[in-house]
């Protein structure tokens, strides 16, 4: 399962697995124990969680979601120690840490203590998030390896006209 695949309705605690679409809407199951199914029409208001970004002062303005998520779990492995209880100054520090150049004046309390509750809830139920994460990193290092020996082989490519030209020439 992809963050594409996992929705957040307005008014509905929790998060919700997008099951399949429907002319008016989509059908939902819910990410806990009890994995209740409902169907959510045009007029709710459903963010899926691939489409959401936390505002930020740098050029961009903003970074994924996926971004934040994967860089919290770099940093706390499945436990912040943090809940939607927390004190509102001790949130603000944790986001300060994790993105330090998120924008205080946009992304306020509330928004946080969603960022926390979520967090809990993909580690606990949707663990193979952060697990693809992981193997989607070392195909990149592959590919990276892969790119540093392609400049390699242009500098030879680049080399041979030199010398055919060269050869002609003479």
């Amino acid at each position: 399962m992809e963050l594409k695949d996992i929705a957040s309705v307005s008014g509905k605690g929790g998060l919700f697995k997008i099951l399949s679409p429907t002319r008016t809407g989509a059908v939902l199951e819910s990410l806990d124990n009890q994995k209740k199914k409902m169907i959510v029409g045009a007029h709710s208001k459903v963010s899926v969680l691939s489409e959401i970004s936390i505002y930020t002062t740098d050029a961009d303005g903003s970074k994924p979601l996926e971004e934040v998520l994967k860089k919290i779990h770099k940093e706390f492995n499945g436990d912040t120690d943090l809940n939607s209880g927390s004190a509102p100054d001790e949130l603000k520090s944790f986001l300060k840490f994790i993105l330090p150049e998120y924008d205080e004046a946009r992304v306020y309390v509330s928004d946080i203590k969603k960022l926390v509750t979520w967090y809990a809830i993909l580690v606990k139920e949707v663990p193979e998030i952060f697990a693809e994460a992981k193997k989607e990193s070392k195909p990149k290092a592959e590919k990276t390896d892969a790119k540093a020996e392609e400049p390699k082989k242009t500098p030879k490519k680049a080399s041979a006209p030199k010398s055919d030209a060269a050869k002609s020439k003479k």
